[in-house]
């Protein structure tokens, strides 16, 4: 998409405000978002109180600058002087092709007046074992202060109080550990379950911040964990899309609109590519149970972190960005950004930022980047996880550019997994893994949905596409029927990718690129809901569809094929994927139907398959612990009952969990070939002569199996 109106350069904001007297009181001016800012109040320039980022809030202290009639002037510079400008503007967080490298304040531009000494910040720290937290008490003091702290949880056993002795300037209290009461409920999945704490003392105005009790990690095999439990990450990338305001919304409420809409198509992790949102959407993702993965603002895909520039910034990046969200039980990983590149001086620096950040906050996940070398470097030890598209040339997802990958080059079936990948990468990295940006499945442009563009960008991508179809004579009823038609593919691929990796126990889930449209790089409109975040007019955008298969609990047939001859048997596995809360138990159905046939079968105690009506009395209990690819047996259904060729349907079930795949079964018939015609599977020199001699050749090579090959 294009900008109506581009700027770059210093943008000015003057405001003139009557303020009263604060006599006796510390005064800061708070921009909860900016670019590079200054401040100048009555011309004089006023330092940053704080490390200037372009995630957290920037704060200035103009105590004893103020006269009463003051004027203020914020200058915000969209240029990044003195900054790592290049990768700054080709992240998310800055690029022209999704929010727009605005310019400007954004969220609140407030004045926060304080007592000499006062509570800055309060960071809560669940450990482990989630039977105590630990805190950070962050204290400003115009003066050196001697006082005591009175702590109050409503999840604590008891409250608590601490006495701190604080020289003057900002000044670190680590405090604890407080026991919490034995039956605190946790923040999980879908149970926004927060508490709020209070530290107050004598003279201070108290300070109170909301937290989660939760714990986020991976077990000895490493599989991630949330809580103890394993769970399959069900992750999209957010890449700072809106292109109606062109920036990231700044209220709770647009918030939870948007993570309401991924989470009807089965989201439970968003990424933030390359970017981190305000701190509404960790807000919202707090309420709802979201898990949340932002990034530094950095996408340089040649020599990362190797300036002294960049190394200096990002790092501060890093350690505000932790401080600042450090209450949100949601964020629970975080990556130095996209697609990294550099060499081994860049990875030095990666690994003293990896320290720094364990150092200040062991309770998420920290990866020095995603996708970094596009996996062909392998795993950072010292990494929390690896998310990449490949290990060392060994694929972890289906499909890549250039027609690559095991879903184009091989014959469709159910049973592909990256077990193979995974046993080499086991080798050296023993943490989390998921697969990287997987899908990217193009879906023909929905015209409708130029209507909705009334903002800051034009669509002039989709109105030169629908020019040039309008050019080609295709009517908007045959183009309906093209954009439908690469949607449905698009569905099917997409369930592919998800069930490939439920097929690999090794791997802990998925991140997809994705749901949404993406109008960068070209114009990839891989979604299916469009860059509105508003779901495409057609069935195979209907959320449900989709969160079917991108679900926590599936039960999985490893089908060899999904066409059959009808004197054959069709036999394949049966797993059963569960990282839901509870166990997965009950009896397992199958049945094939179609063509007014119905075939069905049950497993019986032991994974012993019977064909024929469903007897509750033979069925065994299948029980399907969390966390685990349980195989359940082996089914059987003969085909020859099916006289002509038939559409079928495959459906298992167990414990109120469905899962269906097509079948086809056609009627084998044995060709012969015509009297007086050479049939031959080479261009031998019978061929030839038979040719020669004015005879018919039926020439029928055999066929040869692709293989997949990432470069």
């Amino acid at each position: 998409y294009t900008r109506k109106h581009a700027y770059t350069g210093e943008a000015k904001i003057r405001k003139k405000i009557h303020l009263p007297d604060f006599l006796g009181k510390r005064v800061f001016v708070e921009v909860e978002r900016a670019r590079c800012l200054r401040l100048l109040v009555n011309g004089r320039k006023v330092e940053h109180f704080v490390p200037p980022t372009l995630v957290s809030p920037q704060v200035f202290e103009v105590t004893g600058m103020l006269t009463g009639e003051d004027e203020f002037v914020f200058l915000s510079d969209n240029t990044y002087k003195g900054l790592p400008a290049k990768d700054i503007l080709y992240s998310s967080a800055a690029t022209d092709e999704t929010q727009t490298n605005w310019n400007g304040l954004l969220g609140y531009v407030r004045l926060r007046v304080e007592e000499p000494v006062f509570l800055e910040a309060v960071r809560v720290y669940p450990q482990g074992s989630l039977d105590f937290v630990m805190l950070c008490i962050e204290l400003s003091a115009a003066a050196p202060w001697h006082g005591e702290l009175c702590i109050e949880c409503d999840a604590f056993a008891k409250s608590a109080v601490v006495a701190v002795d604080v020289e003057k300037g900002r000044n670190r209290i680590d405090a604890g550990p407080f026991a919490l009461y034995q039956d605190v409920r946790y923040w999980d999945e879908e149970e926004g379950i927060c508490y709020e704490l209070t530290v107050s003392a004598k003279g201070l105005a108290p300070k109170t911040v909301s937290f989660g009790v939760r714990s986020f990690g991976f077990d000895k095999k490493g599989r991630l964990t949330l809580n103890g439990r394993r769970i399959f990450l069900r992750g999209e990338a957010n890449c700072a899309e809106f292109p109606e305001c062109g920036h990231e919304p700044m209220t709770e409420e647009e918030w939870l609109t948007v993570l309401r809409r991924y989470r009807q198509y089965g989201v439970n992790c968003v990424r933030f590519h390359s970017h981190c949102p305000p701190e509404a959407a960790f807000a919202a993702a707090d309420r709802l149970g979201m898990l949340m993965q932002p990034e530094l603002s950095c996408w340089n895909p040649e020599n990362a972190f190797l300036s002294d520039k960049a190394y200096a910034y990002y790092r501060t990046e890093l350690m505000e960005l932790l401080r600042y969200f450090a209450n949100h039980p949601s964020f629970v990983m975080l990556s130095f950004g996209n697609e990294l590149k550099t060499d081994g001086e860049g990875h030095k620096r990666m690994r003293e930022m990896l320290q720094a950040a364990h150092a200040l906050d062991a309770t998420r996940l920290i990866a020095d980047g995603s996708n970094n070398h596009y996996g062909a470097a392998g795993c950072e030890e010292e990494s929390d996880f690896y998310a990449a598209q490949s290990f060392k040339g060994e694929a972890l997802r289906g499909t890549f550019a250039n027609m690559e990958g095991y879903i184009n080059h091989n014959y469709p079936s159910a049973k592909e997994n990256y077990r193979k990948a995974m046993k080499k990468l086991r080798r050296e990295y023993k943490k989390p893994v998921f697969g990287f940006e997987v899908g990217q499945f193009e879906v023909l442009p929905d015209f409708s949905e130029l209507n909705y563009f009334c903002g800051v960008v034009e669509p002039e991508n989709l109105r030169m596409i629908r020019e040039r179809v309008k050019e080609r004579g295709i009517c908007e009823k045959q183009w309906r029927r093209m954009v439908e038609a690469t949607g449905e593919l698009a569905l099917l691929c997409y369930r592919e990718e998800v069930e490939a990796v439920l097929r690999t126990p090794e791997m802990s889930g998925i991140s997809l690129l994705g749901l949404q449209d993406f109008p960068g790089q070209g114009t990839a409109l891989v979604g299916m809901m469009n860059s509105h975040l508003l779901a495409k007019p057609y069935p195979f955008a209907q959320p449900e569809r989709f969160f079917a298969f991108f679900c926590a609990q599936r039960p999985l047939v490893l089908l060899e094929r999904y066409t059959y001859w009808n004197t054959e048997c069709l036999r394949a596995r049966v797993l059963v994927a569960n990282y839901g809360k509870e166990a997965v138990c009950g009896m397992l159905y199958a049945t094939l139907s179609g063509d007014g046939v119905l075939l069905e079968g049950f497993f019986a105690a032991g994974g012993i398959f019977f064909c024929g009506e469903r007897k509750e009395e033979l069925a065994g209990v299948i029980c399907c612990p969390v966390g685990e690819l349980t195989d359940v047996g082996e089914l059987s259904f003969d085909l020859t009952v099916f006289r002509e060729n038939a559409r079928l349907t495959l459906e298992v079930e167990v414990g109120g969990i469905k899962n269906s795949y097509p079948v086809w079964v056609y009627r084998e018939v044995q060709p012969k070939c015509p009297k007086g015609v050479y049939e031959t599977e080479v261009f031998d020199q019978e061929t030839k002569r038979v040719l020669k001699e004015g005879g018919t050749v039926f020439l029928a090579p055999p066929l040869r199996k692709r293989t997949c090959q990432i470069p």
